[in-house]
């Protein structure tokens, strides 16, 4: 039976692509324009340095500022970033609509994601989502980064269910289904065109409210 359905944010519920895009653009119009910068180069190169969320802004920043030759320092642009991403921060179709119907299904719902913790709060705040689920475990903020099982078992902890009874829905081919599968989730891929790998999901979707008929034919078997 399951108790539990637990979800990644990034690339998940959060279409970051879009939302670090939008950002971006911004973050030039405002800083870096004058600076004789090319902007669509700019954008292009940051987004490659960014490789989808995976390396951090200090980093990227640190890099840029060497490449660009940008006025500022690594410290003053990644406070820059913390202080107003969540601003740009947007979920996928039918997010809201498919959390609060699993909820009234009687479902727990967690969330289980990499990243800094004021940050990735910040960015669940912002889609009006962060009162849905029963638990939210941030990497930053329990010293765990997926794909180790110990996050994941962390979560199951909290919601007080086995891994069996939890599902577990992401984008990322490792961190994501292989590592749910690891701890003995039901794993729920969102097919990720960019990846050429076959995957070992237990069930492969292509839009996030697909998630209702996973649950509907996993109950029904």
């Amino acid at each position: 039976m399951i108790k539990a359905i637990l979800f990644d944010f990034d690339r998940t519920i959060m279409d970051r692509d879009t939302a670090l895009n939008n950002y971006i653009h911004e973050q030039y119009e405002r800083l870096f324009q004058l600076e004789n910068i090319q902007k669509q180069p700019f954008i292009d190169r940051f987004i490659e340095l960014d490789a989808q969320g995976y390396v951090w802004k200090d980093v990227v920043y640190s890099t840029l500022i060497k490449e660009w030759n940008l006025p500022y320092s690594m410290e003053e642009l990644v406070k820059e970033y913390e202080d107003n991403f969540q601003k740009f921060a947007v979920g996928f179709p039918d997010i809201e609509m498919v959390l609060k119907k699993l909820k009234e299904q009687g479902y727990l719902l967690g969330l289980v994601t990499n990243g800094r913790v004021g940050y990735q709060r910040n960015n669940v705040i912002k889609l009006g989502i962060d009162s849905l689920f029963d638990c939210i475990v941030v990497s930053d903020e329990v010293g765990m980064r997926k794909p180790d099982a110990n996050i994941f078992n962390y979560a199951l902890d909290i919601l007080n269910v086995l891994p069996n009874e939890a599902i577990y829905v992401g984008d990322h081919l490792i961190n994501d289904v292989q590592a749910s599968n690891d701890v003995g989730m039901i794993s729920v891929w969102i097919k990720d065109p960019s990846y050429k790998e076959d995957s070992k999901a237990d069930y492969v979707i292509n839009q996030f409210d697909e998630v209702l008929d996973v649950v509907r034919t996993i109950e029904n078997n």
